[in-house]
């Protein structure tokens, strides 16, 4: 497996990702959700929670997966060495968060639909979410979406970012962010069926009938897929499912248009110069980089003033 010592995520960042996350940080409220995220939520009570209800993975627990981890986190150059916790879930899906201390949770269900080549995929793929420091966004997008449905149809603080369109930013940012991340996937693998594959079991694969999938029939349902925007309806019908049309706002792409994007990257010049070792090695910050500012003793008073305003407020509609 090729290793890709010193590389930047700015290697291989997709340019959508780029884009999308300057517009969401140019957006009235954003600065607010950062410095709030930052003042009042930690990644230790996450932690503690994962070393209470899931298997930390090592050397003497899931040993394989552990080795193909470590060949991961060596691949992509991280520093220091993200934790991994197996998940019972069969839902086959894994996320990466955490920033301090990044770390991963993958479900039972990945383990037991892919094989090893694929869930080294996986594993690359949430080493590129903490490789291009996407984990702290995503975490504040969650946390901002959470404090959003508290806070309902009341005019007060999130309330007025949220209607401003900073939750529908920061979902179409995690939509591109994938984009990089597989990008990652894809460097670490160094195969591209490989990473199309996980995708298109992940999406419907059953251990069953794994004999009458066909990945070549996927590839085809991707290029279908591209050429439904030849109508522009369906270019707005694509819209509203991604926001919200369904009763959620998505936060992936579908994966046929992640297989899109990853094999016109797969043929070019770009992705050839990063195999022959020509890739950009400056550090990167990440995705974002945000502090505490002004007095943090009057900031966290200030606000916790206001969220018990806010839950007298909340109180006081249940009675009525």
């Amino acid at each position: 497996m090729p290793t890709y010592k010193g590389i930047s995520s700015e290697a291989f960042k997709h340019p959508l990702d780029r884009q999308a996350e300057e517009t969401l940080r140019g957006l009235p409220g954003f600065d607010f959700i950062a410095r709030k995220f930052v003042e009042f939520i930690y990644e230790r009570p996450q932690l503690v929670y994962l070393m209470g209800n899931t298997i930390e993975v090592g050397p003497r627990q899931y040993s394989t997966i552990y080795q193909i981890f470590r060949e991961c986190v060596r691949d992509l150059d991280i520093y220091p060495e993200p934790k991994l916790f197996v998940e019972q879930n069969p839902v086959a899906n894994s996320y990466a968060l955490g920033q301090e201390h990044p770390y991963i949770v993958i479900n039972t269900g990945i383990l037991d639909l892919l094989n090893e080549a694929e869930i080294r995929s996986v594993l690359a793929h949430e080493l590129g979410h903490i490789k291009c420091g996407h984990t702290i966004l995503i975490q504040m997008g969650m946390w901002a979406m959470n404090a959003a449905s508290i806070v309902g149809e009341l005019t007060f603080g999130i309330g007025n970012i949220v209607s401003s369109g900073l939750i529908y930013a920061f979902f179409e940012w995690r939509r591109k962010a994938e984009l990089s991340a597989d990008r990652a996937a894809l460097l670490v693998t160094d195969d591209l069926n490989t990473v199309m594959s996980s995708m298109m079991k992940i999406s419907g694969g059953s251990n069953k009938y794994a004999n009458e999938c066909s990945l070549q029939e996927f590839i085809r349902q991707s290029e279908n897929y591209q050429a439904l925007d030849e109508d522009g309806l369906n270019q707005v019908y694509k819209f509203l499912m991604y926001n919200g049309a369904q009763g959620v706002m998505l936060s992936h792409p579908f994966a046929v248009e992640r297989i899109h994007f990853l094999r016109k990257w797969a043929v070019s010049p770009e992705y050839q110069q990063i195999k022959q070792g020509n890739y950009q090695k400056e550090a990167a910050s990440g995705a974002v980089n945000v502090k505490p500012q002004g007095n943090q003793n009057q900031e966290v008073e200030k606000l916790r003033r206001q969220i018990e305003e806010l839950q007298q407020e909340i109180n006081q509609i249940k009675r009525e």
